[in-house]
C-alpha cells in the first residue's frame, strides 16, 4: 500500500455516544485527506478491538500501520496499555510494520477546539476579562498528565480569561464543582467550564454534573469531531510516518 494505514485507537465506553463521536471524528479525518485509509479500534467495551483490526489489515495485505492513541495526555493507556497491545500484535503479525504515534496533546489545535466549543456555548471574546474558566479533564494518577493539564491552564490564563483553574473528573483534585466554587470565592462572577475530553461518557457527564451543581454560567461541549481535532490527528500521523526510529519493530 502506498501510504500507511491510520489506525485510531480509542479507549471505548459502554456509553454509545462515545463510539459514535469517535466514528464521526474519523469520518472527518477521511474527508480532510481523501485516499488515506483510516480504521478505528477500541481497547475495551466497543468493537472492533485493536488486535482484531490489525489482524484484518494483515490479512488484507497491509504492510504498514500508524497506530494513533486518541488520548490527550501521556498517561497509563499511552505508556502501558497501547504499547503492550501493539507489541503483542507485532509478534503475531511479523509482516505488519507498526508505529505508534504520539498522543494528541498538548497542542494549539486542541486549544483552538476548546475555543470553538466555548464560542458555541455563548462565550464571546469580550466576555473573557470578566469570566473565569475551569479546564475540566478526565483525570489521571500519572503526575506527567496532571502537570500537562496544569500547564495548559496556565497558558490559557494568558489568552484573556480573568482566571483559569484545572479540574479533574477522577483520580485527582480538585473536582469541577470545587474549581467553580473556588473561582466564585475569588470574586469571579461569571464562570465557564470547558471539558478537556474528546467524547461523551461517564466522566464528561460527571464534569457536567459538577458544573451544574456549582452553578457555572456556561458549560461547553466535549471536543468531539471538530475540524481542528481532525487536523491534529493527521499532524500526528504525519509526524509518526516520518521517523524510522518510531517503529515498534526496533
Amino acid at each position: 500500500m502506498s501510504r500507511p494505514v491510520l489506525l485510531v485507537i480509542a479507549h471505548g465506553s459502554r456509553d454509545p455516544r462515545h463510539a459514535a463521536t469517535v466514528h464521526a471524528l474519523t469520518e472527518r479525518v477521511r474527508a480532510q485527506r481523501p485516499g488515506l485509509r483510516v480504521e478505528t479500534g477500541f481497547l475495551e467495551f466497543n468493537a472492533p478491538s485493536v488486535p482484531r483490526v490489525l489482524e484484518r489489515l494483515a490479512t488484507e495485505g497491509a504492510d504498514e500501520v500508524i497506530a494513533l492513541p486518541l488520548l490527550l495526555t501521556r498517561a497509563f493507556h499511552a505508556k502501558t496499555d497501547i504499547p503492550s497491545v501493539l507489541r503483542e500484535a507485532r509478534a503475531r503479525l511479523p509482516r505488519l510494520h507498526i508505529r505508534q504515534a504520539d498522543v494528541l496533546g498538548p497542542s494549539p489545535l486542541l486549544n483552538a477546539t476548546l475555543g470553538r466549543r466555548l464560542r458555541e456555548a455563548g462565550v464571546r471574546s469580550g466576555d473573557l476579562p470578566r469570566t473565569g474558566l475551569v479546564l475540566a479533564s478526565a483525570g489521571s494518577t500519572d503526575p506527567e498528565a496532571i502537570a500537562v493539564i496544569a500547564e495548559i491552564a496556565r497558558e490559557l490564563r494568558h489568552t484573556g480569561w480573568c482566571a483559569v483553574r484545572p479540574a479533574f473528573a477522577s483520580a485527582a483534585l480538585p473536582r469541577t464543582e470545587d474549581a467553580v466554587r473556588a473561582l466564585r470565592a475569588d470574586g469571579v462572577r461569571r464562570v465557564a467550564v470547558a471539558p478537556y475530553v474528546i467524547a461523551p461518557g461517564r466522566l464528561p457527564d460527571r464534569i457536567a454534573a459538577g458544573a451544574e451543581a456549582a452553578g457555572a454560567d456556561v458549560l461547553a461541549d466535549v471536543l468531539g469531531p471538530a475540524p481542528e481535532l481532525a487536523r491534529l490527528l493527521l499532524d500526528r500521523y504525519d509526524e509518526a510516518r516520518a521517523p524510522v526510529g518510531a517503529s515498534l519493530s526496533a
